[in-house]
């Protein structure tokens, strides 16, 4: 007992470790070779830095005042003209990046904290009522249309703004549970889970430090899409008015342009779907390159 006791300590140390210090350096090493998403990524930090501007009041802090005439040109006061009203284009598509980000960050930070504890639950104690119970929640949630779930959520909360987030989450984490239980069912079986269950350590304590922290790459990697389907999202729900209620979104500014396209000017339009396409597109490139880098099968 005195050496058995030693041997699953040091597998259950260095089991876990040692696969993700491998995996991480292989996959740092391949992603900085790959020059779109290392592209994406650095238009993806010129987004966050407009945002976190935004955050700090140092920009866009005048994008509701009326400072112009209606429907002005492009000019040096102001960029990308003047609204129906006389708002500035430029302000407002500005302002909505970081609502983008804030409903992008909220949304994939939580959906992937919920997906990564109930599908490391499901996959920990598969075949079993916990994970019976989690399968079935997944099932009820994927039968619901995701628009009828949001309009739903919206009239249960009476409005509250943060509805749209909720219905988010609700939804966006059934993806990232599913990958985590696959992952969870294969390395339950391995040496440094084993070792744990023999020196007598918690379930869920074995969960929480040595099986959650080797699913790190597909929680990487699924917070990434996420972040890009909130923000799709949430131009969507915004376009409806299910969405962003009081601030400024590109979902309201091409709800916004809808009559003014028809009367001949697109600046509104096409300042937030321009902007919308970039950020889209760039985190798009991120996200591949990313999970290239990180899929085992080709680090290892």
């Amino acid at each position: 007992m005195s050496t058995a006791l030693p041997d699953a300590t040091a597998a259950l140390a260095g089991g876990g470790a040692q696969r993700r210090e491998s995996l991480w350096s292989k996959a740092a090493w391949k992603f900085r070779r790959d020059r779109a998403g290392m592209a994406g990524l650095a238009v993806v930090l010129l987004y966050f830095i407009a945002a976190l501007g935004v955050w700090t009041g140092l920009w866009a802090t005048s994008w509701a005042d009326i400072g112009g005439g209606k429907w002005e040109a492009v000019s040096a006061t102001h960029w990308f003209g003047t609204n129906l009203i006389g708002q500035d284009i430029f302000e407002r598509a500005l302002y909505s990046v970081s609502t983008a980000f804030e409903v992008g960050l909220v949304v994939a930070v939580m959906a992937t904290l919920l997906g990564a504890l109930l599908g490391a639950m499901a996959g920990f104690f598969s075949g079993r009522f916990t994970d019976e119970v989690i399968l079935w929640v997944m099932g009820v949630l994927d039968s619901i249309p995701f628009y009828l779930l949001v309009a739903a959520i919206a009239f249960a909360l009476e409005g509250n703004p943060y509805a749209m987030h909720v219905a988010m989450i609700s939804t966006f984490w059934i993806t990232t549970g599913r990958l985590v239980r696959g992952e969870v069912i294969k390395l339950k079986n391995l040496e440094f889970v084993e070792a744990a269950h023999a020196i007598g350590v918690p379930e869920y304590t074995i969960i929480l430090r040595h099986i959650i922290p080797n699913t790190l790459h597909i929680l990487l990697v699924q917070s990434t899409i996420t972040f890009v389907a909130a923000i799709k999202s949430e131009v969507i729900l915004s376009f409806l008015g299910l969405g962003v209620k009081d601030g400024m979104s590109w979902g309201l500014m091409i709800a916004e342009s809808t009559f003014e396209v028809l009367a001949g000017f697109f600046n509104n339009f096409l300042a937030a779907s321009v902007l919308l396409f970039g950020l889209v597109m760039a985190f798009n490139m991120f996200a591949d390159a990313l999970q290239d880098a990180l899929d085992p099968r080709q680090v290892s």
